[in-house]
């Protein structure tokens, strides 16, 4: 078992031990989710749960944050941030929670490095430790800031939930093959709260495989970009409860234009159950994700310890 599939099973533990309770956020005009990359991704995904969960919130990437603050929200200064990074240590996200805390935000920051430069720039620290062997890809890590994330806004993460996603993962390892095999093309499809999370399961195949990968809200995909669908492509579908309907309508048409599908939570060419709350489907399906990321960098004999062009931590010079 290579490094990167270790720390996609071996994940679990550290869910178990950070699902205590946190005392959620106070109350802000406007709360800013702000994160990079991976955490960005996840920003998206919190934002929707928050607004859902009666909490005003908004997604922007870090370097936007810091950049042009009053283009997102004009009363900027009364609002107040999550920042999310793995390393503690990427430069626009610590210039974000500094710049925020000056003009007196309030800044939670979510890491699991408690010894970190974010850390030491922030109003409230939620920290747990991620996996000692984790590398350049973020795998544990991005899950871990994700639960830290549900419960920072409120949404309690039931006991059972580490034993669920790893049953999902373990089936989506065992059964994917036929829908995903000999593709070179990869579209990852989610609306609501799954957005974030499906553009972060094409963010982890695009970077672990060097394939051309995609992520889009489902109906947006056919205004264009289905042009490029054809046999070569495998889709990666995301149901949401209040539209399954409808996805399933446009993963039929991706099926009649040679397309393979993957349904999580809804039909495909290979289905899967996802028997959380709707709201802890993204944090289920993540390590899923992860592993389908894996074996297709696997297939292509890419190590995924060292993906092309990235490290792991990203800084401005």
């Amino acid at each position: 078992m290579g490094v990167t599939e270790k720390t996609i099973f071996e994940q679990f533990g550290f869910w178990q031990r950070a699902i205590g309770p946190v005392e959620p956020l106070g109350d802000a005009a406007l709360t800013v989710i702000v994160g990079c990359g991976t955490s960005y991704n996840l920003a998206l995904s919190l934002a929707a749960l928050a607004n859902s969960h009666g909490r005003a919130a908004i997604a922007v990437a870090g370097g936007e944050w810091v950049a042009r603050p009053q283009q997102y929200w004009p009363d900027w200064r009364k609002a107040q941030l999550i920042v999310l990074s793995r390393s503690g240590e990427t430069s626009e996200t610590v210039a974000a929670a500094k710049a925020s805390r000056d003009a007196g935000a309030f800044v939670t920051a979510i890491t699991p490095e408690a010894d970190s430069t974010i850390a030491r720039n922030c109003d409230r620290l939620l920290s747990a430790p991620t996996h000692p062997e984790e590398g350049i890809v973020m795998t544990a890590s991005a899950s871990l800031m994700l639960l830290l994330g549900l419960k920072a806004i409120g949404i309690a993460i039931p006991a059972t939930l580490p034993k669920a996603a790893r049953r999902l993962l373990e089936d989506v390892d065992t059964r994917h093959g036929s829908a995903f095999a000999n593709r070179s093309h990869f579209v990852f499809l989610g609306g609501g709260s799954l957005y974030g999370i499906a553009l972060e399961g094409a963010l982890k195949l695009m970077e672990m495989s060097q394939v051309f990968t995609q992520g889009f809200h489902p109906l947006e995909y056919r205004h264009g970009p289905i042009s490029l669908i054809g046999p070569e492509s495998a889709a990666i579908m995301l149901y949401t409860e209040d539209q399954q309907a409808s996805e399933a309508t446009l993963a039929r048409e991706l099926q009649s234009k040679g397309a393979s599908v993957i349904g999580f939570g809804g039909p495909g060419d290979i289905s899967f159950d996802v028997p959380v709350d709707p709201a802890l489907m993204g944090l289920a399906c993540l390590p899923a994700l992860q592993i389908l990321g894996e074996r297709a960098a696997q297939a292509r004999h890419i190590d995924t310890v060292v993906p092309r062009h990235l490290t792991k931590v990203v800084m401005l010079k």
